[in-house]
């Protein structure tokens, strides 16, 4: 049965979705009569934009892609019948359903229409910065891609070199997951940027380094090897952001490490990690990692088992 708490938190989170709906909806000025100043609604403009952009279809195909009442669907087709919008052919297979297409005024209405469109969401992106659109549109993507078609793949992580501003993004996006995630507080986050700082004010170039995997341009994960002394390598900060995960990118990390520590001459890789992090666990594990030492600690406001695990080269 349903704790008191998990209740309530999946109460603020209904009302949380919903407020963002609300907000969206207003922004996007869909709860207006009339769509960016046109004479079509949200849903006219949907059978418009599928006539414009899939070419004939029937009523009952537009109904299926765009999930609109059979009833008001028929309504909206009527209507633009007779404003000459669109045209209706009976398919000779069912001569009770028809084949549309937009005439030569349909596809003027429709270009005015996108461009008005068009020119709404310049305007909104014309008041953010660079950076808080590519944060946006990345929002969006996410949104999308947890909401929508699960069959879409995500396109391949590339590892790269950190950049300006990517030790910020690590410092975040630890202290952020592992809050959401696993509870920590915000001595977590002050360690990980101490981390992060001593990686940037005393790196050594020939015997550490960073790796930031990358989809599209956006970071999405991270690990760091760094000296712990002439024979031991120490690997840090492995993190893979839950919108990146499932393409094994927590397992090419750790491989990278193994590779460039066997490069530089180390002779064993060593790591520190809490039991409660199953999946990295696995990863470690799968990598030859063997567990090596394990103790009770209480750290970033939670009682945890650390753990430390090594390599040999």
């Amino acid at each position: 049965m349903p704790s008191q708490t998990s209740l309530a938190r999946s109460e603020l989170e209904i009302a949380a979705f919903r407020a963002f709906n609300r907000f969206y909806t207003r922004k996007l000025e869909v709860l207006d009569q009339h769509l960016h100043k046109t004479p079509f609604s949200l849903s006219e403009a949907r059978v418009m934009f599928e006539l414009a952009h899939r070419g004939e279809l029937s009523a009952k195909e537009i109904g299926l892609e765009i999930w609109l009442d059979p009833g008001y669907l028929s309504r909206i087709v009527q209507k633009f019948d007779e404003d000459g919008l669109i045209s209706r052919k009976a398919l000779p297979s069912d001569r009770r359903q028809y084949q549309l297409s937009l005439t030569a005024k349909g596809r003027a209405a429709f270009a005015k229409l996108e461009r008005s469109s068009q020119d709404h969401v310049v305007m909104m992106l014309g008041q953010l910065t660079g950076e808080d659109r590519r944060r946006l549109l990345g929002a969006m993507e996410v949104i999308e891609r947890l909401l929508g078609a699960p069959q879409t793949a995500l396109p391949p992580a590339i590892l790269r070199d950190p950049r300006p501003g990517d030790m910020g993004y690590v410092v975040q996006s630890h202290g952020a997951l592992y809050a959401s995630e696993y509870g920590f507080d915000a001595s977590f986050e002050a360690l990980v940027a101490e981390i992060a700082a001593k990686f940037i004010t005393s790196f050594d170039a020939s015997r550490e380094r960073c790796w930031i995997a990358d989809i599209d341009g956006r970071p999405v994960g991270s690990v760091f090897l760094v000296r712990d002394s002439d024979e031991v390598a120490k690997l840090r900060l492995l993190l893979v952001e839950p919108s990146a995960r499932g393409q094994r990118l927590g397992q090419r990390l750790v491989a990278e490490c193994v590779s460039f520590a066997r490069a530089c001459g180390y002779r064993r890789i060593t790591l520190w990690t809490q039991s409660i992090l199953v999946t990295a666990r696995k990863i470690y594990q799968d990598a030859g990692f063997t567990l090596t030492k394990s103790e009770p600690h209480r750290s970033f406001g939670q009682n945890l088992i650390g753990e430390t695990w090594d390599r040999d080269l």
